[in-house]
């Protein structure tokens, strides 16, 4: 099963949150305690997950007294792998895939090594193609590139 991690959730749900403020005219500059109490996520989980995302540059933080978090970048700049590469690292289906950063027991041996790259990339794909704009329009339409089947011979 293909499942994404509790926090890379929780971060979808923070950055909208952060994004909903710039629709609503609201100071854009919002706390981890506020974006908790408005989202239902818990505060410490909050304060690492935009820990995390300022890491990524997906949020800057302003210190002081009128200090907290605001987007880098408006909803639609930024991707569902940009969060799943913020919070997850790369996006990699098995140890042995670009940025899986792992190895095989039986690599040496196996019938699909590389074969799962072409999985790997159409998921990528797909996943840098949905902008958090799109996930806040649920009720929209999804439109996206699907990637043209390769070959038998191409994929070899």
């Amino acid at each position: 099963m293909l499942r994404l991690s509790k926090l890379t959730d929780y971060a979808v749900v923070v950055l909208i949150r952060l994004g909903d403020c710039i629709r609503a005219g609201e100071d854009c500059v919002q706390t981890s305690p506020g974006i908790a109490s408005a989202t239902g996520v818990p505060e410490p989980t909050v304060a690492k997950v935009l820990k995390a995302l300022a890491t990524a540059s997906l949020v800057t933080s302003q210190r002081g007294a009128r200090g907290g978090y605001r987007l880098s970048r408006p909803l639609d700049e930024v991707t569902v792998a940009d969060v799943i590469g913020a919070i997850d690292g790369p996006i990699a289906l098995t140890a042995c895939v670009d940025g899986g950063g792992g190895g095989c027991d039986v690599g040496n041996i196996c019938a699909v090594k590389g074969r799962w790259d072409l999985v790997n990339d159409a998921i990528r794909l797909a996943l840098t193609e949905i902008s958090l704009a799109d996930m806040r329009a649920a009720s929209v339409p999804l439109a996206f590139r699907v990637p043209a089947p390769i070959s038998a011979s191409a994929a070899e």
